[in-house]
């Protein structure tokens, strides 16, 4: 089995319209067909920073109730937006969501009005896909991070993007986004890895797989460490997108065992799914 931990629909290019269509729904499944995909965590993005197509977590719902086998509906809603606490709990009580994201905001990431929206997630036992884009988030060596990783330890955080990516590396300054060469040991990602169950690393996108293959021998000791806590998603949200995950993790020289771990069983036990 393989799911797609990150994936998203609708407008997200609005600025090369109509040059590149929306991706719907249909074109997501079709895709999934092609790849030997079984399903998707669908992601909305409700802050501006994160998209300025914009995907409403009602959009998610209605395509994950017309492909309910193939599709996992996230939810989320801007740390900003007055009624955010209440909104998650309609989106989960009423409409069944699984997990919240994709979080990314321009406020830093311990901010007060981002920790009431992962307070909210603790009580719903809902992970969070957040993605660190280099902005405001963080800084080098993730310490906003941390300190939510301590305060909310019964919330799975799961990272994504380069701000979160480039901290394999000791070197990390953030300032480079796909950084290239040899990773150095004793990033902050890993000491985090290692003090915080709580913390799980989504490879989706160009930072994930740069990440797994900027220093490929470094990176096969990374997940033979860490594929407990590794998922694998492709980030795919424009049409013809290029993806080049299934053949990563196809090609990925370790035990079925932890491919199918990577590949779907770790999803699978976070969001609570049966098989």
């Amino acid at each position: 089995m393989l799911i797609d931990f990150h994936a998203h629909i609708g407008n997200l290019a609005r600025e090369s319209y109509p040059e590149r269509p929306p991706l719907t729904a249909e074109a997501l499944v079709d895709r999934m067909n092609r790849y030997g995909i079984d399903a998707a965590c669908l992601l909305p993005l409700e802050s501006p920073e994160g998209g300025w197509g914009y995907c409403l977590t009602e959009d998610v719902v209605a395509a994950r109730d017309k492909y309910p086998e193939r599709f996992i509906a996230f939810c989320c809603v801007d740390p900003r937006y007055p009624n955010a606490e209440h909104l998650i709990d309609v989106f989960v009580t009423r409409y069944g969501c699984r997990g919240f994201g994709e979080h990314v905001n321009s406020l830093p990431f311990d901010d007060p009005m981002n920790r009431r929206l992962y307070a909210k997630c603790a009580e719903h036992d809902l992970p969070i896909v957040f993605g660190d884009d280099l902005g405001a988030f963080d800084e080098p060596g993730l310490p906003r991070l941390e300190a939510c990783l301590r305060e909310f330890s019964e919330v799975i955080f799961c990272g994504h993007g380069p701000g979160f990516w480039s901290a394999i590396s000791a070197d990390d300054d953030r300032t480079v986004a796909y950084p290239k060469g040899p990773i150095k040991p004793g990033g902050a990602l890993e000491r985090l890895l290692e003090k915080y169950e709580n913390l799980y690393c989504d490879l989706s996108a160009g930072s994930g797989y740069n990440a797994m293959t900027r220093d490929p021998e470094y990176a096969l000791g990374f997940i033979e460490r860490w594929w407990p806590r590794l998922l694998w998603g492709t980030d795919y949200c424009l049409v013809g997108q290029e993806t080049p995950h299934v053949r990563w993790l196809k090609d990925l020289p370790v035990s079925d065992e932890i491919k199918e771990a990577i590949g779907a069983a770790n999803a699978r036990r976070i969001l609570r799914l049966e098989v």
